[in-house]
């Protein structure tokens, strides 16, 4: 007979003694010669041949029929040390990816008893063994059964989603080491294990493959699992090879096997994971040179498509490109790009602030690796760079993209040097600014590696500081007692001038005329000064004199300029000016709304306006008790010297009952205070006046001001303006009507260039949305409505800006909830 046939007779004769016979002792000497098989040290009779049969031909039948049989009497009357020597031993000791693939089947199939707990411990000890290691190692070396490419895909899907396929089975009674948290870490370490031993094998002569660990690696990375995987990998293969030159190659080859489709997430994964340059460069070699796939991951996607990353991904991609002779031309390459990227007056206008500056954070980086015959080559593109970009930047009306232009122009102009002339603009530095301003600066210890400190030089270093803070203390002792030889004779306690003010000729006004006088002809920068700091104060005081020359105030306010460079200039300026239009509002708000829309006016002067505007609607829409407080850095001495009666002055009953109330104790303390009395709303008459004006002549474009043109930071202001005058017109008569004007206004700039005029926008539907009626707002904007939220839709879903996105989701929560809150009306 042949080894086949005899083979094939004995498993016949094993199977059918494991499923007629009741005797422990013919189960155990079955088991024994099953065993026998795939233990090479237990029985010499069998042979290499015989065993290697077994493995390719019999070993999944058999185990098979065992877990299939596991509900036999004599697999419970076995013994605990016997199940575990020779039912356990011929899942642990033979072919693993055979073991693997019936113990995931018996696991997916089994329902919740001993038997399934018998599979889940012993798939445990297939882990904890080492069985993956060995695994991996066969399909190196080759000496694993020939299989098909869908049998392979099964297998590499097995050890990459085991933990999602026992979590379906076994959820809650999971084991730790199937989570994710466990598993991936630990395949991390078979495969190093694996690689090892490649490593040895390669010394020793022998040829090895790497497809099987590389396809794996590759599964791993594309489900999500990168940073567990090549968190665990990537220190250990930098250290590995540093000094090692096979190491090297093997990591090469590695990279060299990953499946096309798996390069992104492993090259991704792997640049996030290592923490240098050089380390990068010894993993992957020069793989971005002969993979058309990494190189444009590396060189283009992660750059300009992706911007997740943090700084030290993008400082050790482009270190990566500059650190060899050969990539260099790849980072000119990217310089250019990047430098197109950023310039481009397009993406600054379409694609988020978070996406611009990490390209700008790219470009600066990749500036400073270039060195003076390279930056001499790129000064043409790195100029219309600088100019082109920074007028893009500049132009544009978020505070965020014109300091990013800012910087990177005062760091270009920098580094090229152009004819001893460096670009420097005034602003307030913030984390942004200082961050991209850092990355000009080379990190220290870039070319070497830092060694780990020994004891011995922590201790030298301890043992040196001691002497050189004793050497300072016998100067502070020295110093003592001349100081306090000094200071012995003063016993003298000073006077507390903490609170002293300093005193001027000039004494502030007591008359509003007297007031607009000084503002308007005096010349004397400390009668300005005071004039403007009781303006407010003079004007809540007197409202009778306010009215009288109300606009010909607000005019001069209006036109003045801090020529004396007073503190808090545009503070007082502008309380002055909100105090004369709540006092006089309708002729004031007159003058402003036909002003904005004047010649001769700065953009400045017209944001003023507005603003003024809108504190004054606010502070008109609370009640009279909840007035606005005078400015920050008025001083009292107007108020004290005003001739003008207060409209309420302080009572002296209410001062003793606090005084009272302040001293009394109460075991038990109720309600205090009265409610809140109800007070008419000021605003709520003469909401048209603020509203209405400012919509008659946007679109009239003039010399100095184009509305609906290049003046996208008043547009987007005016809108918001609009919007706060809505929100604040709530359950007023005037409401339906100021809503209907708002809508047909943003609907033509609804999808405007610049973000802060969608911004605008959709604060504007937010407020109509709220002040509106809601059955007002379903009858009479039913028609605007559908397209409103059709266009919400898509604000929400596709807009580049992260503000305008989360206004509409917070439109379509408030559409949706008046269209709930209406509902049960209409049925009933």
């Amino acid at each position: 007979l042949t080894p086949n046939s005899e083979i094939r007779s004995v498993m016949a004769q094993c199977f059918r003694t494991l499923s007629t016979s009741a005797e422990s002792k013919d189960i155990i000497t079955t088991l024994q010669t099953l065993h026998s098989y795939v233990d090479e040290g237990s029985d010499s009779r069998i042979t290499s041949n015989e065993r290697a049969e077994f493995r390719r031909a019999h070993f999944t039948r058999t185990i098979g029929f065992l877990v299939r049989n596991m509900q036999a009497d004599w697999m419970h009357s076995l013994k605990a040390q016997t199940r575990r020597e020779l039912w356990d031993g011929l899942f642990l000791k033979g072919p693993p990816e055979q073991t693997l693939l019936v113990l995931m089947e018996g696991i997916g199939e089994g329902r919740p008893s001993i038997n399934l707990d018998l599979l889940v411990s012993i798939t445990e000890r297939f882990l904890q063994n080492g069985r993956l290691a060995e695994l991996l190692w066969s399909y190196c070396q080759g000496t694993g059964p020939p299989d098909s490419p869908q049998l392979r895909e099964t297998l590499q899907g097995r050890i990459v989603g085991l933990p999602d396929l026992l979590a379906n089975r076994l959820h809650p009674n999971n084991k730790a080491l199937f989570l994710p948290q466990r598993y991936y870490p630990l395949l991390a370490t078979e495969m190093l294990a694996a690689l090892e031993r490649v490593c040895q094998a390669l010394r020793s002569g022998t040829d090895c493959s790497l497809t099987f660990v590389a396809q794996v690696l590759g599964k791993v990375c594309v489900q999500g699992h990168s940073a567990l995987v090549l968190g665990e990998m990537a220190p250990r293969l930098s250290v590995c090879t540093r000094s090692d030159m096979v190491w090297q190659r093997v990591c090469w080859k590695l990279l060299e096997d990953v499946p096309q489709r798996c390069l992104e997430s492993v090259l991704a994964g792997l640049v996030q994971t290592v923490s240098r340059a050089d380390q990068l460069g010894r993993i992957i070699g020069n793989l971005v040179l002969t993979s058309k796939k990494a190189q444009f991951v590396l060189t283009h996607k992660l750059l300009l498509l992706q911007y997740k990353y943090e700084t030290r991904v993008l400082r050790t991609l482009l270190g990566y490109l500059a650190a060899d002779r050969e990539r260099r031309p790849l980072l000119i390459q990217v310089l250019r790009a990047v430098s197109q990227a950023w310039a481009n007056p397009s993406a600054v206008k379409h694609t988020p602030i978070e996406q611009q500056l990490y390209v700008s954070k790219a470009l600066l980086l990749s500036v400073n690796l270039l060195d003076g015959s390279e930056l001499q080559e790129l000064r043409s593109d790195l100029l219309q760079c600088l100019l082109g970009g920074m007028q893009s930047h500049l132009d544009s009306s978020v505070v965020r993209i014109r300091l990013m232009g800012m910087v990177v122009g005062e760091c270009l102009s920098s580094r090229m040097d152009i004819s001893g002339n460096k670009l420097k603009f005034e602003y307030e530095q913030d984390d942004e600014t200082r961050e991209l301003l850092s990355l000009m600066t080379p990190q220290s210890g870039e070319e070497s590696e830092p060694e780990p400190v020994t004891r011995s030089e922590s201790a030298e270093v301890t043992n040196d500081s001691p002497p050189s803070a004793q050497s300072k203390s016998p100067q502070k002792k020295l110093s003592t007692p001349v100081d306090s030889e000094l200071d012995s004779d003063d016993e003298l306690t000073p006077y507390d001038m903490s609170e002293d003010q300093e005193t001027s000729a000039a004494s502030p006004p007591r008359y509003l005329r007297d007031c607009l006088e000084n503002l308007v002809s005096s010349e004397d920068p400390v009668r300005v000064e005071l004039s403007l700091r009781a303006a407010e104060d003079l004007v809540r005081k007197n409202t009778f004199a306010a009215r009288e020359i109300s606009v010909q105030l607000t005019k001069v306010l209006l036109h003045m300029e801090n020529k004396y460079n007073l503190n808090d200039f545009l503070v007082l300026r502008q309380a002055a000016m909100v105090a004369v239009t709540v006092i006089d509002c309708i002729p004031v708000t007159q003058y402003l709304t036909t002003e904005f829309y004047s010649l001769n006016y700065s953009l400045r002067q017209r944001l003023d306006m507005l603003e003024v505007l809108v504190f004054a609607a606010q502070e008109l829409s609370r009640p009279s008790a909840d007035r606005r407080e005078p400015s920050v850095g008025v001083t009292p001495t107007g108020s004290d010297l005003s001739p003008y009666v207060s409209d309420k002055p302080a009572d002296w009953r209410q001062e003793v009952e606090e005084r009272i109330r302040s001293k009394t104790r109460r075991l038990r303390k109720g309600v205090t205070q009265p409610p809140p009395k109800a007070a008419p709303n000021r605003y709520a008459p003469v909401a048209g006046h603020f509203f209405f004006p400012l919509l008659r002549n946007y679109d009239r474009p003039q010399v100095t001001f184009d509305l609906l043109g290049s003046d996208h930071l008043v547009l987007g202001r005016l809108i918001h303006t609009l919007g706060v005058f809505m929100h604040l017109a709530v359950n007023a008569p005037v409401a339906t009507q100021m809503g209907r004007a708002l809508l047909d206004f943003i609907w033509s700039i609804r999808y405007h260039v610049d973000q802060v005029v969608r911004r605008g926008v959709l604060f504007a539907v937010c407020s109509l949305f709220l002040s509106v009626n809601s059955q007002t707002l379903l009858t009479d904007f039913s028609d605007q409505l559908f397209e409103t939220r059709s266009w919400l839709a898509d604000v929400a879903e596709g807009d580049p800006d992260g503000d305008c996105r989360k206004l509409a989701v917070q439109s379509l929560v408030l559409l949706d909830k008046i269209k709930n809150s209406k509902l049960p009306l209409r049925k009933a």
